[in-house]
């Protein structure tokens, strides 16, 4: 199959079944800021002993750092 029109075909859809979607890149982005914010969280309710602070300083970087990565994320491959 090697240099046939074939394996060209074949790994052209590896290839490009390999790039990350944008559906992708948003779940990604999702996940990591469940466990992103859930440390800042924490850190914020370990320096300010107050649960309602921690949530809200953990909401605000929850929405405003997804939108931040998930532009990061389709910059760089872009630039890939």
């Amino acid at each position: 199959m090697r240099g046939s029109a074939a394996g060209a075909a074949v790994r052209a859809s590896v290839a490009k079944s390999a790039q990350p979607t944008h559906w992708h890149s948003l779940a990604k982005a999702l996940s990591w800021r469940v466990v992103a914010t859930a440390t800042t969280a924490l850190i914020a309710y370990a320096i300010t002993g107050e649960i309602d602070t921690a949530l809200l300083i953990g909401g605000i970087e929850f929405f405003l750092k997804i939108g931040i990565y998930y532009l990061h994320e389709r910059v760089w491959l872009l630039l890939a």
